[in-house]
């Protein structure tokens, strides 16, 4: 399967440093939001890394892609949450295309990723 550590996997690090400015930015975010929309969009973006060090940590290739695609639907769950904060003017238009587009990058990893481990035919 490749890496032998979670941790060398390329779309790990980019998602670890997706966490990292999900939560610079939500920091930023209204008070009132802190157990809403600042949670949520927390707990969404975490889950992205520990699904991919969960899945590869399984030794089953069949597992890991399960898991890829767990991680998968929690990006785009923080997508989703990013364009929220977005529309309600938590962050800037210039900090959500920065967030976008880190998402956009992880998601492309994933997808690589993914199509590596299917079957081949």
């Amino acid at each position: 399967m490749g890496a032998k550590n979670y941790a060398d996997l390329i779309v790990w690090q980019k998602a670890m440093n997706f966490v990292e400015a999900v939560y610079r930015t939500s920091a930023q975010f209204p008070a009132e939001e802190r157990y809403g929309l600042t949670s949520q969009l927390r707990r969404a973006a975490v889950s992205v890394p520990s699904n991919i060090a969960e899945g590869q940590g399984r030794h089953s290739r069949r597992e890991f892609h399960r898991f890829l695609r767990v991680a998968h639907g929690s990006l785009r769950e923080a997508e989703t949450q990013i364009q929220i904060a977005d529309r309600l003017r938590y962050v800037s238009p210039t900090t959500s295309g920065k967030l976008m587009s880190a998402a956009a990058e992880v998601g492309r990893l994933l997808n690589g990723l993914a199509k590596s481990l299917s079957p081949k035919p």
